[in-house]
């Protein structure tokens, strides 16, 4: 096929809901990422939270957001893209905007009420409510509104638009954070979010298949729910992939204190986390085609390993060029696995149940965020605090990545997936 001709069916294969969706998600992303990449110094440094709760309170922040993409999926599925996609920038908005005003005076009656970790909590909470709606409706589009010949370049327009955002959402913290406060960080993520709101009211229209068979009714979505549970073969692959994400989250959970603690206190380590989206942004189609002839889980155990390999380079030079390029090696593992995850995946969901599908694929990640607070936090608290010994931390890290993708590859050789048939 000739490039021109691939252009073309580029230009002819995405609907108008497949941009709509994947820019708001770029304006999403910049916001979460904004927030996630100033949340531990901000609940260590300006809420006085101690290290190890900081990190733990950072985890459950992304835990939840990507838990609850399970349910949100199986929501969307039943309200439709449209009002999930508007609700959900609605609540991330009022969501963002609590978060940053944690400190605000109008808000000292509530802190005076209740333990200052319960209010933590429950407003760290609120932002996955949206999250939960926006990831699996975004997804959901792009397997809508795209043909089957640019399905899979679909999926890394969508990784790469993620990106843009995700590299913008650290340098914006960064900025805010330099020029104001730290508590307009969270103030400016809840503009972004607020101005999709409006975005998805006036452009987004309902992608629709006309081979695909909607769920029309909450007792149908809670059956669609059913078959993915009742699938143990693609539970147990989301499982094992959560070891992942345990690895990868790290860079926003530990990373920033690590840095912050062990190697130079004046590092802005908000900027510094632009790095991997960067990373992705310039070679996810460059390692797309280079990787696209590897089977789909091979693909994934192989962008496990380089992730979980990566941290060797700060364990031998802990230094904050070798931190770059760790969160340099980190992103190749990245863009090496995660088109294809979502491919993966996507060719698993029957007919009408993209959303219920694609909302667990993001249950690893949120599983990696709950189980990598609590890890993280107990690593740099024993291993830094207790005993001094800070680059232990990372062998523990890399120690998991290198497990799961061992899983990874015993789970391709031995485990054949079974692919759910929709419900009659």
């Amino acid at each position: 096929m000739t490039f021109s001709r691939r252009l073309q069916e580029i230009r002819t294969g995405f609907e108008r809901p497949f941009w709509v969706a994947n820019v708001t998600e770029l304006f999403e992303r910049l916001s979460y990422y904004a927030a996630f990449a100033s949340l531990a110094r901000y609940l260590h440094e300006t809420l006085n939270f101690r290290v190890e709760q900081a990190s733990r309170l950072t985890g459950l922040f992304g835990g939840l957001v990507w838990f609850l993409a399970a349910f949100g999926g199986a929501l969307a599925d039943r309200l439709g893209f449209r009002r999930s996609l508007s609700l959900a920038y609605l609540i991330l908005s009022c969501s963002y905007f609590l978060l940053g005003s944690l400190g605000a005076p109008w808000l000292e009656p509530v802190r005076n009420a209740v333990p200052l970790v319960v209010l933590v909590t429950f407003v760290l909470m609120l932002p996955a409510l949206g999250v939960a709606l926006v990831k699996p409706c975004v997804v959901g589009t792009t397997a809508r509104a795209s043909k089957e010949n640019v399905r899979s370049i679909g999926y890394s327009i969508y990784y790469t638009l993620v990106n843009i955002g995700g590299a913008a959402g650290p340098y914006v913290a960064s900025w805010v954070h330099q020029h104001m406060s730290v508590e307009n960080v969270f103030r400016v993520a809840a503009l972004s979010v607020f101005l999709m709101f409006f975005t998805v009211l006036l452009l987004f229209k309902e992608p629709r298949r006309s081979d695909e068979i909607q769920t029309v009714s909450l007792a149908q979505a809670a059956r669609n729910f059913g078959v993915v549970i009742s699938n143990p073969r693609f539970m147990l692959f989301l499982l094992i992939f959560s070891g992942y994400w345990i690895v990868y989250w790290q860079e926003f959970i530990i990373l920033p204190l690590y840095i912050h603690d062990y190697i130079n206190p004046h590092t802005d380590t908000e900027l510094l986390l632009v790095t991997g989206p960067l990373t992705v942004i310039s070679l996810q189609m460059v390692v797309s085609f280079l990787t696209q002839r590897i089977p789909a889980l091979r693909a994934i155990a192989l962008g496990t390993l380089i992730t979980a390999l990566a941290w060797i380079i700060l364990i031998v030079h802990p230094t904050v060029p070798m931190a770059v390029l760790t969160l340099f090696t980190v992103s190749l593992g990245e863009i090496t696995q995660s088109p294809r995850y979502y491919e993966y995946i996507s060719r698993l969901a029957p007919p009408g149940q993209q959303g219920t599908y694609m909302g667990f694929a993001f249950l690893p990640i949120g599983i990696g965020s709950l189980i990598g607070g609590w890890f993280g936090g107990s690593l740099i608290h024993h291993f830094g605090e207790v005993t001094h010994q800070p680059e232990r931390i990372w062998w523990a890290v890399t120690a998991v990545g290198v497990a799961t993708a061992a899983l990874l590859w015993i789970y391709d050789r031995k485990v054949q997936p079974t692919t759910a048939t929709a419900p009659p």
